[in-house]
């Protein structure tokens, strides 16, 4: 899958406290609530954020999962993301991919990676198992 090798070539940037003007991430930043809000707000199911910051190779700061039953659904998860993330954060994503086939799509904001996956397509690739040394956290409503 293009996702997964996306992820797997990319090399996380350096920390945010030694880029000057970049604030560290926190799982209460903005942008993260933002993601939350806007998948919970198109009915995204079983969303989990990862946090990553403690984990040397990881790609990114956190990742936040979830699934949605259809690809028109998916879809529309995805563009509520995008929209609201543009709209109240200001911005646009470094890369996204997966939009064309919807059974996982990814929306990368740099430090914060958005995986928006088809519940079969979840369970085949298990993110939170490969990434098991990060903390967890359900965002249920």
């Amino acid at each position: 899958m293009e996702q997964l090798a996306l992820l797997t070539n990319r090399t996380k940037t350096a920390p945010a406290e030694s880029r000057p003007g970049v604030k560290r991430l926190t799982k209460s930043s903005k942008i993260i609530k933002t993601i939350i809000a806007a998948i919970q707000e198109k009915k995204g199911e079983h969303i989990v954020s990862l946090d990553l910051r403690k984990i040397n190779e990881a790609v990114a700061d956190f990742f936040i999962i979830c699934e949605a039953g259809s690809q028109p659904q998916i879809r529309a998860i995805a563009d509520n993301i995008q929209h609201q993330v543009l709209e109240k954060c200001e911005e646009k994503p470094f890369h996204h991919e997966g939009s064309h086939t919807a059974q996982w799509v990814l929306i990368d904001y740099v430090n914060v990676v958005v995986h928006v996956m088809h519940p079969e397509s979840r369970k085949f690739y298990r993110l939170e198992e490969m990434w098991s040394d990060a903390t967890s956290l359900e965002h249920d409503e």
